[in-house]
């Protein structure tokens, strides 16, 4: 099956692996980077003819939040994704599927949550995230079938979380945040492409689906596995109070957490590689030191 992929995003850490992904199917992938989104004819032209159109378009959430930051966050998110939807609304033939990005912050950190959830985080990520929803959502009003995945924090190799964690794990400097209680809802980069692969092909996948794996852990539990995984200790607690000084109001990802499950892809017949931390981080590890 050729395919014709429109990707925002696609030079992130995971577009760049989507990419490569989505080329071993033999697709065609575009990039729809800053310059696509100069105009909305430019736009329009890059989406035009494609079958599936991707955004994964975001400034990195890890960051100090000033007001400003607060704005970049926002408009990289939902004025990206409403440029993306206007633009398809002009196509007289539209995409057949549009797959867009969410956050599981979405969900308040104190109670388990799936998709059935009704409940939902009314800080600022977690409005963020409902805004950046609401905006995906007007795809489905126009016929194109719409996928949006709430992200965990994604674990792969090369970059994002883990390799902002390993050099300090690796010098026996790492250790638990806080309490260390707070829940950890996350997804090998492996299981996020394959479900990726897998809401493309099955043709009756549609809304949201938790994109983490079936298996959350505490964030001691996290970091106990890491440790061990590298044969490292793990003895220095993170205080709070240091992280709400370096990262202000953006300390909350860190601090908080979201208890995730991924419902609905399970119950769709997703299978997931790594459902466990203690399987992916192995495997993770021993692909850096092959």
């Amino acid at each position: 099956m050729n395919m014709n992929v429109a990707m925002s995003g696609a030079s992130g850490f995971v577009g760049t692996h989507l990419k490569q992904v989505f080329a071993a199917q033999g697709w065609t992938v575009t990039a729809l980077g800053r310059d696509a989104f100069r105009s909305a004819e430019t736009l329009y032209g890059k989406v035009q003819n494609t079958d599936v159109v991707v955004n994964l378009a975001g400034a990195p959430i890890a960051a100090r939040w000033s007001d400003a930051y607060k704005k970049e966050l926002y408009a990289s998110r939902i004025d990206t994704t409403r440029a993306m939807v206007s633009a398809l609304a002009e196509l007289e033939k539209r995409p057949r599927l549009f797959v867009s990005t969410s956050a599981v912050g979405i969900y308040p950190p104190d109670m388990p949550c799936d998709e059935s959830s009704s409940v939902l985080a009314q800080d600022f990520l977690g409005r963020l995230a409902q805004d950046w929803e609401r905006e995906a959502s007007r795809a489905s009003v126009l016929g194109v079938r719409t996928v949006i995945f709430r992200f965990g924090v994604v674990l792969g190799s090369g970059g994002g979380a883990l390799a902002k964690m390993l050099t300090p794990f690796k010098l026996g400097l790492g250790g638990i945040i806080g309490d260390g209680t707070q829940p950890f809802s996350w997804i090998h980069m492996d299981d996020l492409a394959e479900a990726f692969l897998f809401v493309i092909r099955q043709e009756q996948c549609s809304g949201v689906y938790n994109l983490t794996a079936p298996v959350p852990v505490s964030n001691a539990v996290f970091t106990k596995t890491l440790a061990a995984t590298l044969r490292r200790p793990a003895v220095l607690p993170v205080p709070t109070f240091a992280l709400r000084l370096r990262f202000g109001e953006g300390a909350d990802v860190l601090i908080k957490g979201q208890h995730v499950l991924p419902r609905r892809l399970q119950e769709s017949g997703f299978k997931f590689r790594y459902p466990c931390i203690e399987e992916a981080l192995k495997n993770l590890l021993a692909e850096r030191q092959a």
